[in-house]
C-alpha cells in the first residue's frame, strides 16, 4: 500500500496569505477523495522574528499591500478577513511555541485555524500570553499546562528546530507548500495542488527516480514584513 502524500505548508500567523491558502487546501484535498491520502503538516515560519521591528498598520504599507492584493483575493476566495489594527504587530515566536503544545496533543491544526481566525478576524493581538491561553482553552487545550509551558520555555527548542528545517528548505515566504518533491510558493490554485499531490502519489507507487520538483510563484508574504 501506498504511503500517504505528506503536504508540509510553512506559515506564519501575520501572513494574510497563510489564512487564505486554507481554503484551496481543503479543496484540493477534497477534490482528490479515495485517489490518494494525504497528510498536511503546518510548519512555523517567522517572517519578522526578534528583535527585528514589526509592521504597523498605521503606516502606508500595509493598508496598500491589503487593498492592491489581499483583500482582492480574500473576496475570490469568499474569506472574511480584515487589516488587523494591533500595532505594532506581534512576534510569533511565543505563538509557535504554543503550536507545539498543541501539535503534541493532536490539536496542531485546530491550533492554527484559531491563531489566523483571532488576528486577521478578531484582532486580538498574538503576541500576549494571556489571549494565547485563552484561544488554546476555546480549542481544548488544557490552560494552566499550556501557560506553564510558554512561562517555562518547554517548546522552545522543539520551535527552533522547526526553524531550521524552513533554513534547510530555504524557505524566504509564505506560504510555501511542498508536496513531495513539488515545491509551491504562495498561495495555490486547488488544481494546481491536487495535481501535485497526484504526482507525488504516482511517484511513490512507482519508486521512480529524478527530480521533478517545479516552482511557482504566487501571493506571499516575504522575510522582512513584505508582502
Amino acid at each position: 500500500m501506498t504511503e500517504p502524500v505528506k503536504i508540509k505548508i510553512w506559515s506564519d500567523y501575520v501572513c494574510p496569505f497563510c489564512m487564505l491558502a486554507e481554503g484551496p487546501v481543503e479543496e484540493a484535498i477534497k477534490d482528490v477523495g479515495a485517489e490518494a491520502e494525504v497528510e498536511v503538516e503546518w510548519m512555523p515560519f517567522e517572517l519578522r522574528p526578534h528583535p527585528q521591528p514589526t509592521l504597523r498598520p498605521e503606516d502606508a504599507y500595509l493598508p496598500g499591500i491589503w487593498e492592491r492584493a489581499v483583500y482582492p483575493m480574500a473576496r475570490r476566495l469568499g474569506v472574511d478577513i480584515t487589516l488587523p489594527a494591533v500595532s505594532p504587530q506581534p512576534h510569533t515566536a511565543l505563538a509557535f511555541e504554543g503550536y507545539q503544545y498543541a501539535a503534541e496533543r493532536g490539536l496542531g491544526t485546530a491550533y492554527n485555524q484559531r491563531m489566523f481566525r483571532a488576528f486577521f478576524q478578531e484582532n486580538q493581538d498574538l503576541g500576549q500570553l494571556d489571549v494565547l491561553v485563552a484561544l488554546a482553552g476555546e480549542i481544548g487545550l488544557d490552560e494552566a499546562g499550556f501557560r506553564a509551558a510558554l512561562t517555562d520555555g518547554v517548546h522552545r527548542a522543539r520551535h527552533q528546530e522547526a526553524l531550521r528545517e524552513a533554513a534547510a528548505h530555504q524557505v524566504r515566504s509564505v506560504p510555501t507548500i511542498l508536496v513531495g518533491d513539488t515545491r509551491i510558493e504562495g498561495v495555490p490554485r486547488p488544481a494546481q495542488l491536487r495535481k501535485a499531490i497526484l504526482d507525488a502519489q504516482a511517484r511513490q507507487a512507482q519508486r521512480a527516480e529524478g527530480d521533478v520538483e517545479g516552482d511557482v510563484s504566487g501571493a506571499s508574504c516575504g522575510i522582512g514584513g513584505r508582502c
